[in-house]
């Protein structure tokens, strides 16, 4: 990737036709990953568009930034699902795509028609990835979910923040979504390279709740080993010390000197050889035990030299650190440039706009950002003439507003 718009899709997906039945995150998330890899991607709307397209501000004229961001390389169409010449048609789309991805309701696609069942019957290739709050069995199976709901019963709230006894606070990120989104992305490439081989199809459950779960690996593993739930540690980690970020004269440091060797090093780096004598710090065990006094010390230590120094004199000594760096920061930053993770793309309203790159380097099928979001119905009439509907039954179902066109 070079950071252009590439003009035709050419990654290890090109050639699977995916209808995205999904609205907000997770769902337009798995869509993004595969449209990225080369997948051609329907987005299907109602009438009034997916809700993020009211996520405003901000807005680039007009146009949700938060909609743009999560709808590149889409085509959009916009049915009214309430009319049967709209359900008719998105039946048509699914009797020949490889994917549908739906995040509605259950029993919603049913209702319509659409359930994996009846899919099923008319095309046994169908890859049907059904994406919610709690996944579609067990107790809890007919909840609405939300990232905020899933990260609290998930526990990760439990274990983000400052220290016991302060308030539940969820990380700044949307982890459930987008983790979601990635996971059912996973499950499509894998169920669609069975697909290839077999000619059947299959369903992809997964939910907000499993994919909050999936980021409390190491703290579920010391809940298995001990019994007793891991609380909050800043940003220390619950395993390993130091490993953390520490206060410096202008700013913050993150410093990764957990191993016995690094700690060495960090103790030359700081000019604190005492700390490698003292009996409290002589080992992980002993510092994790003794983390808040380590602490304590050396942000006193980290404090009189500022950020910059600090990571002159650790990338000298070859160990891990870096600075905390806010977003437009990080946009800025040459590694996220070198490695093509800001683009811009040309969008009909908003004009030139930025969106964040690819995060898989394929060397021989490069993903790329070909196309910017879809404005409401961009490609209602390409998508429904692919589909085998002749230019005034289109006119007809536009009239009638069953089809939304821009």
């Amino acid at each position: 990737m070079d950071g252009k718009i590439a003009p035709q899709a050419s990654g290890p997906l090109a050639g699977m036709k995916v209808v995205e039945l999904a609205h907000i995150m997770a769902g337009p998330v798995c869509g993004l990953m595969l449209a990225d890899m080369g997948a051609d991607v329907i987005k299907v709307e109602k009438p009034d568009g997916d809700d993020s397209r009211r996520f405003v501000p901000p807005a680039i004229e007009g146009e949700s930034a938060a909609y743009m961001m999560m709808n590149r390389n889409k085509r959009g169409l916009a049915l009214n699902l309430k009319q049967p010449d709209a359900v008719a048609a998105l039946h048509r789309l699914l009797e020949e795509a490889d994917v549908v991805i739906e995040n509605y309701r259950m029993g919603t696609m049913e209702r319509l028609g659409l359930g994996y069942d009846e899919l099923r019957a008319i095309n046994p290739r169908l890859i049907y990835c059904e994406i919610s709050g709690f996944g579609r069995t067990g107790p809890y199976a007919e909840r609405g979910g939300f990232d905020l709901i899933a990260q609290g019963m998930s526990g990760l709230m439990s274990i983000t923040g400052e220290g016991q006894g302060r308030p539940p606070v969820k990380p700044g990120a949307p982890i459930s979504d987008i983790t979601a989104g990635i996971i059912a992305a996973m499950g499509v490439s894998a169920a669609y390279a069975r697909m290839l081989q077999t000619g059947e199809g299959q369903k992809v459950d997964t939910s907000l709740f499993e994919a909050a779960i999936t980021q409390t690996y190491w703290q579920s593993a010391i809940a298995f080993a001990t019994g007793t739930a891991p609380g909050p540690l800043g940003s220390a980690h619950p395993l390993n010390a130091p490993y953390q970020s520490f206060r410096t004269s202008d700013g913050w440091i993150n410093v990764g000197a957990a191993n016995q060797r690094n700690w060495e090093r960090f103790l030359d780096v700081i000019d604190a050889p005492e700390l490698g004598h003292d009996p409290r710090f002589a080992s992980n065990q002993d510092r994790m035990q003794n983390l808040h006094a380590l602490e304590g010390i050396l942000n006193e230590k980290l404090g009189h030299e500022t950020t910059q120094v600090w990571l002159d004199r650790m990338e000298a000594a070859g160990l891990p650190a870096g600075p905390v760096l806010d977003i437009l920061e990080m946009h800025r930053d040459p590694q996220t440039l070198a490695r093509d993770m800001i683009v811009e793309v040309a969008h009909p309203k908003a004009g030139n706009i930025q969106t964040l790159g690819h995060p898989i380097k394929f060397s021989e099928t490069p993903a790329s950002i070909r196309s910017a979001a879809p404005v409401l119905g961009q490609h209602s009439r390409e998508v429904l003439g692919e589909a085998g509907y002749d230019a005034a039954v289109i006119d007809a179902m536009i009239a009638s507003g069953a089809v939304i066109a821009a």
